[in-house]
């Protein structure tokens, strides 16, 4: 089986750049400077996985007492917010977070997806 990615919308915003301004709004707004706020920051991250958590615990009615109070639409919406989460905590670690990410992804890549250790097709 194939999955197809739709494109995105030509009105689409870039990723970097909004990272770059969420992360420029976020620093206007901080409350607390210095390492308290880096820490502070690092700690958004966590939150967001809790969320996920939680979302998926109400997808499939696992708290009887709550029974069924998230969809999976739900889980895929936070799952984005620790992907932003974790965007602009790196970006609070260095300008250069473009950079560093796509490094990063490059290692991940080649050693996940070295010859014999490449996932066999969907529709294989």
């Amino acid at each position: 089986m194939t999955r197809t990615v739709p494109a995105p919308a030509a009105d689409s915003p870039d990723l970097w750049s909004t990272v770059e301004e969420l992360w420029a709004w976020l620093d206007s707004h901080r409350a607390h400077d210095g390492r308290e706020g880096l820490a502070l920051r690092m700690l958004k991250l966590s939150e967001e996985v809790g969320e996920v958590a939680q979302a998926v615990i109400g997808a499939t009615g696992q708290n009887p007492r709550k029974g069924v109070t998230h969809t999976w639409e739900d889980v895929q919406a936070e799952l984005c917010d620790v992907v932003f989460a974790a965007l602009v905590a790196l970006r609070t670690l260095t300008p250069d977070a473009r950079e560093v990410f796509t490094h990063h992804l490059t290692r991940v890549r080649n050693r996940s997806l070295a010859t014999g250790n490449a996932p066999r097709p969907l529709d294989s």
